[in-house]
């Protein structure tokens, strides 16, 4: 079991570098290089919701370790559903923290270019979602997916807690 963990924390945080470090860090970088001319308040207001962003994000790989077993790179997913944590307000907290992280550097760099980088991060991941994501969670999880699903909203998170059915 400890092996299982360390493995999954080890894939888990490669893929934390490559996917959301790429998205949310290095596109952001070569658009902006980290210069701005925002206003103070934007720039607080975009270092609050980047931070956000990546609390959200680390978060839910955290809770991907503890409670799957696994990671969240397709090649390695995990050995069960995750819905503890944020999962159980969100369905997608990685992508919705990833997608704060750059709004928020859109408005600290006061960023056109960003804010498309962010269209084009939210389109790819809406697709993704939809054609593969979905589908194949369906697949591996059938029917606890499907309840998962009618609880929880992929994007915008629910008011209280999503409490899972517990089996006698």
């Amino acid at each position: 079991m400890a092996r299982d963990t360390t493995r999954a924390a080890i894939g888990s945080f490669a893929f934390f570098l490559l996917a959301p470090g790429v998205n949310a860090g290095l596109v952001p970088w070569l658009i902006t290089r980290w210069e701005t001319d925002a206003p103070v308040w934007a720039q607080a207001a975009g270092i609050a919701v980047t931070s956000a962003g990546t609390l959200l994000v680390t978060a839910a790989f955290v809770q991907f370790v503890a409670e799957g077993r696994g990671t969240p790179a397709p090649v390695a997913p995990t050995q069960q559903l995750v819905v503890g944590g944020l999962y159980r307000w969100v369905r997608n907290p990685m992508y919705v923290g990833v997608a704060g992280a750059i709004a928020g550097q859109a408005v600290l760099f006061a960023s056109v270019g960003v804010a498309l980088w962010l269209v084009a991060f939210v389109g790819a991941v809406t697709l993704f979602v939809a054609r593969y994501e979905e589908p194949t969670l369906r697949r591996t999880y059938g029917a606890s997916y499907d309840a998962y699903t009618s609880a929880v909203p992929r994007w915008l998170p629910r008011v209280t807690p999503w409490q899972p059915q517990r089996s006698p």
